[in-house]
């Protein structure tokens, strides 16, 4: 398995943006008002991740047992995680870009505007705890490429 790269990440970005906007255009009027804290399960995830990606760093360091199917484990959690957050980026910012514009004549865009904003920071800041994490997942260096 590689670790996650940015590109991966802007597809997925991407996918989710023109997807969702496309979504808007097409039904927005049949949509249900968006939550205002719909994205913050994002951010508690986001919270799992940092913990844990401070968890097995500590443990590294210190050279305290850590399993190798652990790591595999914390690091697919992790890639898995970079990807959605940045699909909802994606899909958030499409809420964004869509909902701004007519929020100064449609009174449902304008309550919908706060929760598509909350959404992508909240998914930003999963993708941020997703990277953290897997970077903490690394094996350290020892400085001796040979072996």
């Amino acid at each position: 398995m590689h670790f996650t790269r940015p590109r991966e990440l802007i597809v997925a970005g991407l996918v989710g943006l023109v997807v969702v906007y496309l979504l808007f255009e097409v039904a927005y009027a049949q949509l249900p008002s968006l939550p205002t804290f719909a994205g913050i399960t994002l951010a508690v995830l986001a919270g799992i991740e940092v913990v844990l990606g401070f968890v097995v760093r500590s443990r590294i360091r210190e050279g305290r047992v850590v399993t190798g199917l652990g790591i595999a484990r914390a690091v697919a959690l992790a890639k898995a995680s970079s990807l959605l957050g940045a699909l909802m980026v994606g899909a958030w910012l499409a809420g964004v870009v869509f909902l701004a514009p007519q929020a100064s004549r449609l009174t449902a865009a304008a309550s919908d505007l706060p929760a598509a904003i909350v959404g992508a920071a909240c998914a930003g800041v999963l993708v941020a705890a997703a990277l953290w994490l897997e970077h903490c997942c690394r094996a350290p260096d020892t400085g001796d490429r040979d072996e």
